[in-house]
């Protein structure tokens, strides 16, 4: 793999870190910036967004400007975002710098697919991807417990700092590295967005993705607190326990993509999605005791994050059939959805523990997971539906 890939996977290594790294650290930022949990809960929301509306609006906006200026332009404004909260000097500030920030992620993971597979051979096209989006993995496995732990032991601005100067060497590394003739996608239009979202198929779909990750961000948002508060951790110890859960996010992903492949999106997805649900159960009573708690965070991981790939595929299988001319817009569209969860979860659980407390989070986190299971479901039946039509249509043509 070509050097400008590796410049690729650094910068999505800093933005997943800078995106989850804020959950371990809310405890620190509500007591230093003298806010509420739930208010900052709001950074989290906010900043998923910018990423719901940088990823299809911005795209389509900046669809013919060159990759490699655009690249470098969106670093550069991931980097000032990250110098903003490290000088930030209240919440207001802070939040505008997320925000910012946010609208670079979104553009950013839009484009990079396409740089990606640029920079490589047709029949690499595939492991150029897999390896660029391994950045956001490695992320969650050492950037965002070694953050948190920079934030609990060096004030949490020192965190944006540490991932800032991650963004200037992205930047670099882009500058020298990336060529500047990569070829530009067809730009995708605001309005072909608006017809993908116009197929009920596709929309069941993004009702999932939004469901499952939302269901899940009600508790996660809250997951430092909860075992600061309830399980007796010390704030220096919830780094390691952000360690546990990213280790057990690797292993999802592999775990989900290959559930998928054997059984097809929709099998896969019903049972991570149970899971999900059941371990959200068991977290509202393992919370309260150190070791059950660190054993529900591992398997929170696995299955918290495992229906990403099946609920990929299953997008690009609906909108082959739904919308053939805009499949990569509705893929996109579902990385929209992912935040569009993010972003209700975190703020409905920061209703949550402002109204009935902490550990409500994890029970109505689960109804949410659980209404995403009837949704695939339902998809499930409308698949079957199709398949037993088929035949019939076949003959009528013929």
């Amino acid at each position: 793999m070509p050097l400008a890939l590796w410049a690729l996977t650094l910068s999505a290594f800093a933005i997943g870190t800078t995106e989850f790294v804020i959950v371990g650290l809310l405890p620190t930022i509500a007591a230093d910036l003298a806010v509420s949990l739930p208010s900052a809960g709001l950074l989290v929301s906010l900043y998923a967004v910018g990423v719901a509306i940088g990823a299809p609006v911005l795209t389509a906006l900046t669809g013919r400007l060159p990759r490699k200026q655009l690249l470098l332009a969106l670093m550069v404004i991931f980097t000032i975002g990250n110098l903003l909260a490290w000088q930030a000097p209240g919440y207001a500030t802070l939040m505008g710098a997320r925000v910012l920030t946010g609208l670079a992620h979104g553009v950013f993971f839009s484009i990079g697919s396409t740089i990606a597979t640029g920079l490589v051979p047709k029949d690499k096209a595939a492991s150029a991807i897999a390896l660029m989006f391994s950045g956001l993995t490695v992320a969650l496995v050492t950037g965002v417990p070694l953050g948190t732990w920079i934030g609990q032991h060096f004030g949490w601005q020192a965190t944006f700092l540490a991932v800032s100067l991650l963004g200037v060497i992205a930047v670099l590394g882009s500058a020298l590295l990336v060529p500047g003739n990569i070829a530009n996608g067809a730009p995708s239009s605001l309005a072909t967005q608006l017809a993908v979202l116009k197929q009920p198929r596709l929309l069941l779909v993004y009702g999932m993705t939004t469901l499952g990750y939302g269901g899940s961000f009600i508790a996660f948002t809250y997951l430092a607190p909860i075992l600061q508060q309830v399980s007796g951790y010390s704030a220096s110890s919830v780094g390691l326990v952000m360690l546990v859960y990213g280790v057990s996010v690797a292993f999802g992903n592999i775990w989900g993509g290959k559930l998928a492949d054997r059984h097809g999106p929709v099998r896969a997805l019903q049972t991570m999605f149970s899971l999900l649900a059941l371990v959200l159960l068991v977290l509202t009573w393992s919370a309260a005791h150190p070791l059950l708690v660190l054993a529900t965070v591992l398997v929170w991981g696995a299955v918290a994050f495992g229906n990403v790939p099946g609920l990929q595929v299953y997008v690009v299988q609906r909108a082959t059939l739904d919308a053939p001319q805009a499949i990569d817009v509705a893929a996109g569209l579902n990385i929209a959805a992912f935040n569009v969860g993010i972003a209700l979860g975190a703020w409905a659980g920061g209703l949550i523990v402002a109204h009935l407390g902490l550990m409500a989070t994890p029970w109505i986190g689960a109804l949410v997971v659980a209404a995403a299971f009837g949704l695939t479901c339902r998809a499930g039946q409308l698949d079957r539906r199709d398949l037993r039509a088929a035949p019939a249509v076949r003959q009528r043509a013929a």
